[in-house]
């Protein structure tokens, strides 16, 4: 994948990469188009000029909103720049600022869950899936079973979940909302197009309880312990370099085990709850 090209992925997609490539974005932020004469920019990305000059010029004056599926600041902060060029409209859902959100993005359409967002030859419907963050929707391509996954799924990564926004439990279960849709492909907020979406799903759940699994070994194994103690037990088959962004969603597993009052968090300390 490479930054700035132009990939065509169908009749009705094309595709381009941001810019920003990084440890958490991959090769960079994807950004979708969606139409020929009625277009749909979806995840427009970050604020960097030649990635915003390439989407306009792709889009030739045909650009009628900018849709996010969520404000993360490398999806959305480009969305206010080009509907404020073009004099279109925003659409997405907002949540609290939790000093990792993009605040300029302001949609004069907030998103409801079953929504369709209609154009001339095709038709997104959201589909909210919070779990990453709690405004976080995808938006399935009713003629192509093509789904835009945003940071719910990624190629080639697991996606950090981030308390309060974020949550376990709620991922999970989005996760396998999408089985409820007839998906047949998943094209990602970073990397290449995933062909099976029921495999991956199956995959992602698998890998989210295993790793529940070794919280609660890591737990009997170290007793009560702090974040800092538990990442190293819990994540051993993680480069350490990566072990401040394990513990955001190790805490979102210690919290999802929390309600279901399997473990329990005292003075900064957690341990497996005797209830």
């Amino acid at each position: 994948m490479q930054a700035g090209v132009v990939e065509q992925l169908s009749t009705r997609v094309r595709r381009f990469v941001a810019p920003n490539p990084g440890p958490m974005t991959g090769a960079g932020t994807n950004t979708y188009l969606i139409g020929t004469d009625d277009v749909a920019v979806v995840d427009a990305g970050p604020a960097i000029p030649d990635h915003i000059d390439r989407i306009l010029e792709a889009g030739a004056g045909k650009i009628t909103r900018v849709v996010c599926t969520h404000t993360h600041p490398d999806h959305s902060p480009a969305a206010s720049i080009i509907a404020r060029e073009l004099g279109v409209p925003m659409i997405g859902a907002v949540t609290e600022d939790d000093q990792h959100q993009d605040t300029s993005f302001i949609p004069e359409q907030q998103l409801i869950d079953g929504e369709r967002i209609v154009g001339n030859d095709w038709q997104l419907r959201a589909i909210a899936t919070p779990g990453h963050v709690d405004n976080h929707f995808c938006f399935l391509l009713e003629e192509e079973g093509l789904v835009f996954a945003g940071d719910h799924i990624m190629n080639g990564s697991t996606v950090v979940i981030v308390p309060p926004g974020g949550n376990m439990k709620a991922y999970i279960a989005s996760l396998e909302r999408l089985l409820d849709f007839p998906v047949t492909a998943i094209a990602p907020g970073h990397g290449e197009i995933i062909p099976d979406c029921r495999a991956e799903v199956e995959k992602l759940v698998r890998h989210r309880l295993m790793r529940e699994a070794k919280v609660i070994a890591g737990l009997k194994e170290t007793g009560p312990a702090t974040l800092d103690e538990l990442v190293v037990v819990v994540y051993n088959d993680v480069d350490p370099a990566l072990h401040e962004w394990a513990k955001l969603s190790m805490l979102a597993h210690l919290i999802k085990l929390d309600e279901e009052q399997k473990a329990v968090e005292e003075a900064g300390r957690w341990r497996l709850s005797s209830v």
